[in-house]
């Protein structure tokens, strides 16, 4: 509709001529109707032709009647502990991994996690995708055979915090979270858990920077009563 109306805004200045509004306003519905009923806009299908995931401004109805544990993916690689339960240690994104496999000074021989942290042997800027180009590939990593006896220490450079969602949330709210947050994944753990706390927007209202660190506190936790 915001394509319908700024078509109709141009095809009005350049006419120069207001007393065509209202037809110009009612091909411009039909056209939109007429187009809508065979495929989506020219921005829709560039992007399905692409392979992009973009979502739609509202979800399918369907997805009311489904939970977050039915949206999940059919291929499932996880590694249980040795109590048989699976544990959420963080997310490692496929580019950050692919940079670290390229680069090959965090390989090491041991299993075991080293003592000083690899991020100081990276520059940051390696990390980040270059606009005008795609990136590492899985093409680009040349690895001999001693390369893949070799182990890599991923916790310095996991994100220990990922964007998680109970089993049983309503994927329609998972979806609301993918656009409004723009998130490319969230893990769906088990409803069984401890609460720890309760954040709330107060919570969040944090006093004055010029204030002594030693006295800076919350302004809720100031206001509440013991």
């Amino acid at each position: 509709m915001r394509m319908t109306v700024s078509l109709c805004v141009i095809m009005v200045e350049i006419t120069n001529n207001l007393k065509l509004l209202p037809l110009i306003m009612l091909v411009l519905l039909i056209s939109k109707a007429v187009g809508d009923a065979f495929n989506e806009g020219l921005y829709e299908e560039q992007a399905r032709l692409r392979g992009i995931p973009l979502l739609e401004s509202r979800p399918k109805y369907r997805m009311r009647k489904m939970t977050a544990k039915e949206g999940c993916g059919s291929q499932k690689v996880i590694d249980h502990t040795r109590n048989g339960e699976t544990l959420v240690i963080g997310l490692m994104l496929r580019s950050h991994l692919l940079v670290l496999l390229h680069s090959k000074v965090d390989f090491q021989h041991s299993p075991l996690p080293c003592e000083g942290s690899g991020i100081i042997r990276h520059n940051f800027n390696e990390f980040v995708k270059p606009a005008t180009s795609r990136g590492l590939s899985i093409d680009d990593i040349h690895l001999s055979s001693d390369d893949l006896e070799m182990y890599i220490d991923l916790a310095p450079f996991l994100n220990p915090s990922p964007y998680v969602v109970p089993e049983d949330m309503s994927l329609t709210k998972v979806y609301n979270l993918f656009r409004q947050l723009g998130l490319r994944h969230i893990f769906v753990v088990p409803r069984t858990s401890h609460v720890i706390g309760l954040i709330t927007r107060k919570d969040l209202l944090i006093e004055e920077e010029n204030e002594d660190l030693d006295t800076v506190e919350l302004q809720s936790t100031s206001r509440s009563t013991p």
